[in-house]
């Protein structure tokens, strides 16, 4: 049986995926697939970099937008709905083109990898508690004695995925960074190519620096004041994300905004650089390092473009 065509467009934050995604999909025909676990959410538009109409200059996009930060998202949802996504474009003759940076959620949609444990235990119970009551570095200092190379790929502000990963050892005895190792190892449904941009580290941390000051700029902070209008606090797995669980400590008076911008400034640039450990220890993927084709996005356009024709 022919495997359907999928094109994946990734990289770390701040990279320059979103320009050139819009580019490479007006050339194939090609509609936008978000792999991103926070712009899935309304309301949420600066801090997650998100992309404007104006920017998408007509290319349909999917998976934007369409929960509310009120409610929960996960890789399990995201795979579900991305393959239905996938078969409604293909369906309509045109190409399905992944584009974000979760490396999670693309790696279960390419190996269709079963990651559904919703029923509560009472040992994840146990260690929200913990996690409650002495903090998130006291789960994480855990994983990192019992799987570092999970630790290494996993935010210690993560909790579901650090809670997940004790759970699995506790469990099995067995290590998830292992485990998800031989799961990469799985056939892919797909007919894919998979394509990483990357920037020389200093570059790469200049631009996420200036990112976020251009987000407290942008009115970041009234983004979450609204946030927090709307129901919303910081246990919820949207306020999860980079930039608003620092802003909810600034509102809440624990921290200066000096501290909340210069903290995201610094998780962002490690966050960037765990995408890129985890991506770089994916099967099949070409690495593209933008200061090899001058920074110039029409060459990347062309390299891509080539490689598709021959691989095809």
């Amino acid at each position: 049986m022919d495997k359907s065509p999928l094109i994946i467009l990734t990289g770390p934050t701040g990279a320059g995926k979103t320009e050139l995604s819009i580019d490479l999909a007006k050339r194939l025909d090609g509609e936008i697939i978000s792999a991103d676990s926070m712009q899935v959410y309304r309301h949420m538009d600066i801090g997650t970099a998100k992309i404007t109409k104006e920017m998408m200059q007509g290319v349909p996009h999917h998976l934007i937008d369409v929960l509310e930060p009120t409610e929960d998202y996960n890789v399990s949802r995201f795979k579900d709905e991305a393959s239905k996504v996938i078969q409604d474009i293909l369906s309509r003759g045109r190409i399905p083109i992944i584009v974000g940076g979760t490396g999670f959620y693309i790696q279960a949609l390419l190996y269709d990898i079963d990651f559904s444990d919703n029923a509560q235990t009472p040992y994840r119970e146990e260690l929200f508690r913990l996690a409650k009551e002495k903090g998130n570095g006291y789960l994480y200092d855990k994983l990192q004695k019992c799987d570092p190379g999970a630790a290494g790929y996993i935010h210690a502000n993560d909790i579901k995925r650090v809670t997940r990963a004790l759970e699995f050892f506790h469990e099995t005895g067995k290590r998830i960074s292992e485990h998800n190792e031989t799961e990469r190892r799985r056939e892919s449904p797909y007919d894919f190519r998979y394509f990483v941009l990357n920037l020389p580290r200093e570059l790469l941390y200049e631009r996420i620096n200036r990112r976020v000051d251009d987000m407290i700029r942008a009115g970041l902070v009234n983004e979450v004041k609204h946030l927090l209008e709307l129901g919303c606090n910081n246990s919820m797995v949207s306020m999860q994300g980079l930039g608003y669980k620092e802003i909810i400590d600034y509102l809440e008076g624990n921290i200066t905004l000096e501290t909340a911008t210069d903290t995201i400034k610094r998780d962002t640039r490690h966050f960037a650089k765990r995408q890129l450990t985890w991506f770089r220890r994916e099967r099949d993927v070409i690495m593209i390092n933008k200061n090899e084709f001058d920074y110039d996005d029409e060459k990347i356009i062309e390299f891509i473009m080539d490689h598709l024709e021959n691989s095809s």
